[in-house]
């Protein structure tokens, strides 16, 4: 998205679209977090004894002091200052004691619960699906697991201690004040109404703005996160200074989300202060008014300055903790957006058990749409594999072969009675236990900032060396980790940027061969290497997985071909089917591929027929083209 800004300063941070404003509703979300509390109640509580012990220590210095002051005042009254002295020291090595070990208890209560949410947005995000991944981009998620929760740990940490100590101190101040004098205390308390009541009024406008800030700060993180992703088309491509111009833009969208919601902070604390700095004049004037009426003694003057010092601090601090709980709200509600998304593919299996699975595939009826799609990806497939058979799937892309795999494993939803492995409907079937018996190998290749053996060795890293040569030598790797400085100990980098295409392809060949699972998925694992590298590969996947059952997606016919059966795909629909052979004799779509890939200048007329059905099938019809110019 781009944003332009210009005009001035005030130009560039006139507000935005009307937002519904904030309310005491938007701190619903906040219930979300109460489970979490729930597990450290006791310490809450503990803390919350703490404060109070806090609060009224500190309640007593003032008295302390006014007792000081009416003995030095009267004459008739011996000087009184020792003891008091000793109370106030006592305060003093008391709240030492208590306070610092509760504010360091509730920064660990804070921590822990932070720590609890992140651990549980990651997991969830662990078994989502395709439509989730579409919604939320991994920047966006980054941002919710580290900006967000940092909010509510601001939250967790501050908001709560200013509320409570405002809460204890209204509790305790009030009533030593009207012990004192019932019209100053009225007097002294009468802005303090305003104060909370002016804090809310500007505290209503700010969660929009809070949350707004918060999206764009997602923003930017996602822009980030993408743009060092592909960082070397951007320099191959020389887009660098375009690339500092977007982010430029995205990064002044977040400045000016974060001046507004910081303006209205600075507003919503200069009013407060200034609204509470009134009770101290009041203090002053009334109160020595009173003094020189001889309705209270000189020494409640102090006495009741020290008791607004603490009520006004609790009182000032309001605001900022109210923007708190609002930050913390906006946060919660982009954190639990998360945390209560439901996986796409639920695992209802009806076995608890685990069972032996048999490694043979039947497809019955399957078709699929993926979410927000117009056609479906896969219509009617009818699919059958043997136990310990090789089967190649061949076609154009985006004709639906990736998908089936998918299927299998239960990547995509599957509808019950359509897959079924080794007899068993994959929908009785655990999820993570279908997984484990069975190996796919995606398309693209990803290996992490591991070494070569941890990448090969991915699900259990413990395997011996020559057991991971092994799985490298059948993937045709071996003399690349050879080659390389530390030979399987050689961290490859992040997302084995320091191994070329081909090299990562195999690498990740090696890591499903190394499973030796009874089922096996190859989605065009082949696609960046060379032929003479693809036929030793093929020769080891046939001396491994001799009497194991193995799937591979191929563009190429000279992959194919060493397939016991071949499936053709064509517009999500299988349109061919047998073996090399019979697949060649008929004469049909495989055969006219297998002319064109292997250039022989006898099956002419064959290449000609396949171009120009592919012609064809790229030119747009009639009818598209009147619905285009009615579409526009």
């Amino acid at each position: 998205m781009r944003h332009t800004y210009s005009g001035g300063m005030r130009a560039r941070y006139q507000s935005g679209p009307r937002r519904e404003r904030s309310s005491f509703k938007h701190l619903g979300h906040l219930r979300n977090l109460i489970p979490y509390l729930k597990r450290y109640r006791w310490w809450f509580a503990l803390a919350i004894i703490g404060l109070v012990v806090h609060r009224i220590g500190l309640a007593f210095v003032p008295d302390f002091t006014g007792t000081v002051i009416d003995s030095l005042a009267d004459p008739d009254k011996p000087p009184n200052y020792f003891w008091p002295a000793m109370g106030i020291f006592a305060v003093i090595v008391v709240q030492f004691i208590i306070f610092v070990p509760v504010r360091r208890l509730l920064r660990r209560i804070a921590i822990s619960v932070t720590y609890d949410l992140r651990k549980r947005l990651f997991n969830n995000i662990q078994y989502q699906g395709p439509a989730f991944f579409n919604k939320y981009n991994t920047g966006d998620l980054m941002s919710r697991a580290v900006n967000d929760v940092s909010q509510v740990r601001m939250f967790m940490s501050f908001g709560q201690l200013q509320i409570t100590t405002f809460l204890i101190t209204l509790a305790i101040v009030p009533p030593l004040m009207f012990r004192y004098s019932t019209g100053l205390a009225l007097a002294t308390l009468l802005p303090l109404p305003f104060v909370v009541i002016t804090g809310f009024i500007i505290t209503r406008k700010i969660y929009p703005y809070f949350m707004e800030r918060q999206e764009a700060m997602a923003e930017v993180t996602s822009f980030t996160q993408e743009n060092l992703t592909g960082i070397r088309t951007i320099q191959a491509m020389a887009q660098e200074s375009q690339e500092i111009k977007r982010f430029r833009q995205t990064a002044s969208h977040y400045t000016k989300k974060a001046y507004r919601a910081s303006r209205f902070l600075a507003y919503m604390h200069l009013t407060m202060t200034t609204l509470t700095a009134i009770s101290p004049l009041i203090v002053l004037s009334y109160g020595s008014y009173l003094v020189l009426q001889g309705h209270i003694d000189v020494g409640t003057l102090p006495r009741f300055l020290g008791w607004l010092l603490l009520l006004a601090g609790s009182v000032a601090h309001i605001g900022w903790a109210l923007s708190l709980f609002f930050s913390a709200a906006a946060g919660s509600e982009r954190i639990f957006q998360i945390i209560s998304h439901q996986p796409e593919v639920q695992d209802k299996a009806s076995l608890t058990t685990k069972v032996d699975i048999k490694p043979s595939i039947e497809i019955n009826g399957l078709s699929y749409t993926y979410p927000d799609a117009t056609e479906p990806a896969i219509k009617d497939i009818h699919v059958s594999i043997k136990a310990g058979h090789t089967v190649a799937f061949l076609g154009r892309m985006a004709s639906g072969k990736s998908t089936i795999l998918k299927a299998v494993v239960r990547l995509v939803d599957t509808p019950r009675n359509t897959v079924f492995v080794g007899g068993q409907d994959i929908c009785d079937l655990p999820i993570q236990h279908l997984r484990q018996e069975i190996a796919l190998v995606p398309q693209y290749a990803f290996l992490f900032s591991a070494s070569v053996k941890e990448n090969v060795s991915y699900d259990d890293v413990s395997r011996e060396d020559e057991v991971v040569w092994d799985a490298t030598e059948a993937a045709s790797m071996e003399e690349t980790v050879a080659d390389l400085a530390e030979g399987l100990r050689t961290v490859v980098g992040e997302r084995g940027v320091t191994l070329s295409g081909g090299q990562k392809q195999r690498s990740t060949l090696a890591r499903g061969l190394i499973r030796d699972s009874k089922v096996l998925l190859l989605d065009d694992v082949f696609s960046s290497v060379d032929t003479e590298t693809e036929e030793r590969i093929i020769r080891g996947l046939n001396r491994l997985r001799k009497d194991k059952t193995t799937i591979l997606i191929s563009h190429r016919v000279s992959t194919a071909r060493h397939a016991d059966y071949i499936y053709v795909f064509d517009d999500g629909k299988v349109i061919e089917s047998g073996s090399h052979g019979e697949l060649v004799a008929r004469g049909g779509h495989y055969a006219d591929l297998e002319a064109v890939q292997s250039n022989q200048d006898r099956d002419q007329s064959r290449r000609a027929r396949l171009i120009r059905k592919l012609q064809e099938a790229a030119q747009p019809t009639r009818e598209d083209i009147e619905q285009q110019k009615f579409a526009g």
